[in-house]
């Protein structure tokens, strides 16, 4: 049976799945599996391993380049892992599933590519000392995640990249406890967003090097979505004067929940709470047989922020299991910038 069949056969049998309970299963039930609680204390380099006790984790870096050409590309490394219970074992009895998404986006173009894999046998996972997250052969490594390689490929495309971390890790939420519905559910969730980055772009038309800005984010959970809450809109937006805002506006049917951590330029934070950052689509675009956001407002009075993000390229689709919407913004208004964004559930 080959590793295809046995992700599909894996990933329905979660806990919650077969409900479809918030976006890709992310409300389903906790049963089991420990839950995020307020006041944890971050041990490292442990937490930058993995959490087989939590259901959901993931390592999710992205970044804004330049090519030499002059023009502008983006990338998404992602390795996510799901449990089927809390207890590790090894071998194929593991209850690890693995899942790897990359991407590339030029300026006219969106590449992507996925891997998949059960744990145990190799083939995929995560080491906090030294640190190293892999699938098959895409890799981020390094002594730890604030000095990094990355690489990967797909059919179209493949980069290989170093990332330099030039300030200190930001924990969001109230100090890395992240609240994301009015019931209470939470993720621990920290990012790493003083990447200076460089290296290569391999795409048909020839390799481009680049250099720019990464954002890596940390995350884990066992039920970071309320049942109703149908998807989110994520917002990681660098400014060119030195801060930075990640944001999200999660969707349900009994309205929306809202938060952002606003980090200046020498890493301090502020947590801002639901209800302070508004999120308004100016225009949509058709993607993959539905309508999509490729351009909001968004605001958020109390840092006289009311910017326009507009998206690179309108059609960066990650078509995957689950799919959703994911690419390089540029940032224009009061403030000037560049960023991500991605968008589930539409």
């Amino acid at each position: 049976m080959n590793v295809k069949v046995w992700f599909l056969i894996l990933v329905l049998a979660l806990p919650g799945f077969a409900r479809a309970q918030g976006y890709a299963g992310l409300g389903g039930s906790a049963e089991g599996f420990a839950v995020p609680q307020a006041g944890y204390q971050f041990q490292f380099p442990q937490d930058h391993g993995p959490h087989p006790a939590y259901r959901i984790e993931w390592w999710y870096l992205t970044a804004n380049l330049k090519g030499e050409d002059g023009r502008d590309y983006g990338i998404q490394w992602t390795l996510f892992r799901s449990a089927l219970k809390p207890e590790e074992t090894g071998g194929w009895q593991s209850p690890q599933i693995w899942m790897g998404h990359a991407a590339v986006t030029t300026p006219d173009k969106h590449y992507f590519a996925e891997r998949l894999s059960r744990g145990g046998i190799g083939q995929a996972g995560v080491t906090a000392a030294p640190f190293e997250a892999w699938i098959d052969e895409w890799h981020m490594r390094g002594p730890d995640p604030n000095n990094v390689i990355l690489s990967a490929n797909g059919a179209d495309f493949g980069y290989d990249l170093k990332l330099d971390a030039q300030g200190p890790l930001v924990f969001h939420g109230q100090d890395g406890y992240s609240v994301k519905s009015a019931d209470g559910q939470a993720s621990y969730y920290y990012s790493q967003p003083f990447y200076q980055v460089e290296g290569v772009l391999r795409l048909p038309d020839g390799e481009v090097e680049v250099t720019g800005q990464g954002w890596l984010d940390r995350e884990w959970s066992s039920q970071p979505l309320a049942a109703d809450q149908s998807g989110w809109d994520w917002f990681s937006l660098s400014f060119d004067e030195g801060d930075k805002m990640m944001a999200f506006r999660l969707r349900g049917d009994r309205g929306d929940f809202t938060a952002a951590t606003w980090i200046a330029a020498d890493g301090t934070t502020t947590a801002i709470p639901d209800g302070s950052v508004a999120f308004e689509p100016l225009s949509t675009a058709p993607v993959a047989g539905r309508d999509v956001p490729i351009k909001w407002r968004v605001t958020l009075p109390d840092r006289n922020l009311d910017v326009e993000v507009s998206a690179l390229v309108p059609d960066a689709w990650m078509a995957t299991r689950f799919q959703y919407w994911e690419g390089p913004v540029q940032i224009s208004g009061s403030h000037s910038g560049r960023g991500y964004l991605e968008m589930t559930g539409y």
